[in-house]
């Protein structure tokens, strides 16, 4: 089983920086991708960016440019970098593991994220 405690969230003014953090512990060896996926209200679940045990990144067109995701050196924390915040990145910001090879992902319980 593996935990995730997001911390970061907030609420700021469009065009400033927030920085999302995600510790994974417990059962974290496996081979494992990580990544942010956010919820706005009303809205579908989508993924933001996400990165490989590689530390190959991929991001959503609508954050591309704006945020940067990164992975410490024990794999076991990631965070978001968020610049240039829009009100349309208002969400509910969550971090998810997984094992390679796994179809049992991991979830943080979500981090808020608003920007007027």
């Amino acid at each position: 089983h593996v935990q995730l405690v997001e911390s970061g969230g907030g609420s700021v003014q469009a065009g400033e920086s927030l920085r999302l953090t995600c510790v994974a512990s417990g059962s974290t060896s496996c081979d494992h991708g990580m990544s942010w996926w956010r919820q706005a209200p009303g809205k579908e679940r989508e993924l933001a960016a996400s990165i490989g045990i590689d530390r190959s990144t991929m991001y959503a067109d609508s954050v591309k440019g704006r945020f940067t995701i990164s992975l410490d050196n024990a794999k076991t924390t990631v965070n978001l970098l968020m610049n240039s915040l829009k009100p349309e990145d208002t969400a509910m910001y969550y971090c998810k593991f997984y094992c390679i090879g796994s179809t049992r992902p991991y979830w943080g319980q979500g981090t808020q994220v608003t920007v007027s």
